[in-house]
């Protein structure tokens, strides 16, 4: 079955606007500033990065797989340390985004649980419950 996210966002600009919204919290909430240094200073290719993922895992056409292939999130942040600070940072980023573009409420919390599904996931610390 399709994953309906896609089209409940309203397709790629809702999803555009929110990873821009994304970034925007990452480089001001100081919170988020552990995650930011993980960044390079040009956030550019990032945001095209993560709008062509997030298009696919709502369900949208299948634009970054074609173009990168299986995502293997864990694997391609394993340089990283990440832990639940980190993953409770952006999430924090990701529900004032969701806040700031998702009016509908159900979808918000929709979106929130399997992106922190997805954030837990990629939890590298040694000594935690990847369940």
């Amino acid at each position: 079955m399709r994953n309906p996210h896609f089209d409940a966002i309203g397709g790629e600009a809702p999803i555009a606007r929110l990873v821009e919204r994304f970034y925007f919290h990452m480089e001001s909430l100081p919170e988020a500033a552990a995650i930011r240094a993980m960044h390079g200073a040009n956030l550019t290719p990032v945001k095209d990065v993560l709008v062509k993922f997030l298009v696919e895992w709502m369900g949208g056409p299948k634009v970054y797989s074609t173009e990168r292939g299986h995502p293997r999130l864990r694997h391609k942040h394993m340089t990283f340390p990440i832990g639940e600070s980190e993953r409770d940072a952006w999430m924090l980023c990701m529900r004032r985004a969701m806040e700031d573009v998702v009016a509908n409420a159900t979808l918000r919390q929709q979106l929130e649980q399997a992106f922190f599904k997805t954030a837990n996931f990629i939890r590298n610390d040694r000594g935690s419950n990847h369940a």
